[in-house]
C-alpha cells in the first residue's frame, strides 16, 4: 500500500486556510489531524473528534517519549499533534492535513521531514484587513496588530514548499488539489514500485 502524505497548511489569520482545509476534508481528499490538549472539553466537544483531552502529566509524557509532531503552550494550556494517529493514517495510505501556525509547522518539518508545507496568502494586505473587519470580532487596534503580525509571518514563507493565494476559494482549493496530486507523482517516492511493476510484466 502506498504511503499517505502529510500536508501542513499555515497562513496568517484571515487568509482562509481553515476554509480551504474544510473543503479538502469534506471532499474526502484527506483526513484532518486531531490535536491533543490539556484544557477541558467545551460544549459539545467530543474525545477523539475535536481533541484528545489529556492531563498535563500525560501531555508531558508524550513530549518526553518523542510522541508529539509539534506542540505549544497557549494561555497555560498545551496543544499539539500526537504522532501515532497521524503515522497510522499515513501507513494506511491516507493523506493527512495539519492546519497549524508557523512555529508548529517548523517542528513538524523537523520531526517528519517528508511533510509538505503549504503557505496560504491573502491576495493583499488590504483584502486581509477587510476580511478581519467583516468578521466583527476584533477591535481596530487588534486588527492593526494582526496586520503588522501578518507582514512578519509572510517573511517565513521561505521555509515552505508551496504557496496558495486565496483570492477565490474554488481556485485556491484547486491549487491545493494540484499540489496534493503532484506530491503523489514524485519519482523519488515511487521509483522502486514503478520499476518492480514493469519488471513483473516482463519484456
Amino acid at each position: 500500500m502506498k504511503q499517505g502524505r502529510l500536508f501542513v497548511i499555515s497562513g496568517p489569520s484571515g487568509a482562509g486556510k481553515g476554509t480551504i482545509c474544510k473543503e479538502l476534508i469534506s471532499a474526502g481528499i484527506a483526513d484532518l489531524s486531531v490535536s491533543m490538549t490539556t484544557r477541558k472539553p467545551r460544549g459539545i466537544e467530543q474525545e477523539g473528534v475535536h481533541y484528545y483531552f489529556v492531563s498535563h502529566e500525560e501531555f508531558q509524557q508524550a513530549i518526553d517519549e518523542g510522541n508529539m509532531l509539534e506542540w505549544a503552550e497557549i494561555y497555560a494550556n498545551r496543544y499539539g499533534t500526537p504522532k501515532k494517529p497521524v503515522l497510522e493514517k499515513l501507513a494506511q495510505g491516507r493523506d493527512v492535513i495539519l492546519e497549524i501556525e508557523m512555529q508548529g509547522a517548523m517542528q513538524v518539518k523537523k520531526s517528519y521531514p517528508k511533510s509538505v508545507l503549504i503557505f496560504v496568502l491573502p491576495p493583499s494586505i488590504s483584502v486581509l484587513r477587510k476580511r478581519l473587519i467583516d468578521r466583527g470580532t476584533e477591535t481596530t487596534e487588534q486588527i492593526d496588530l494582526r496586520t503588522r503580525t501578518t507582514l512578519e509571518e509572510i517573511k517565513k514563507i521561505k521555509d515552505y514548499s508551496y504557496f496558495i493565494i486565496n483570492d477565490d476559494l474554488a481556485s485556491a482549493v484547486d491549487d491545493a488539489l494540484t499540489i496534493i496530486n503532484a506530491e503523489h507523482l514524485r519519482v523519488e517516492d515511487e521509483a522502486e514500485d514503478i520499476i518492480q511493476r514493469y519488471e513483473r510484466e516482463g519484456i
